[in-house]
């Protein structure tokens, strides 16, 4: 079965980032809004189907709201990864590692 997951790592504090509200978008169709748990990942897949609608997608992470939960000062208020879904068979994991004034992002497996 085809998904689309992610999880996310924050790097300043060298631990999986819990509380993270975000939002897979299709286009600019809504398909799935979460949070993170305490292992800096989501319940479930943000999409899972036998197969994915092809095209462009977007999962944006609500950022700001943790950095203040921490009591840490950001720079980033919400940060928005955007990819293709070309094999709509595959997997498509996006984490995102997270300090407070910097990001990184890969296609995970």
């Amino acid at each position: 079965m085809a998904h689309i997951s992610t999880h996310v790592l924050d790097l300043a504090r060298g631990k999986p980032a819990a509380g993270i509200s975000l939002e897979l978008h299709h286009g600019l169709v809504p398909r799935a809004t979460t949070q993170t748990n305490a292992d800096g990942r989501t319940a479930k897949p943000l999409v899972q189907a036998e197969s994915l609608a092809p095209g462009a997608y977007s999962i944006t992470f609500h950022v700001g709201d943790y950095f203040r939960a921490q009591n840490i000062e950001g720079f980033y208020e919400h940060i928005t990864v955007s990819f293709v879904v070309k094999d709509v068979h595959a997997n498509y994991h996006v984490p995102l590692l997270l300090s407070p004034y910097g990001y990184s992002t890969y296609r995970g497996s």
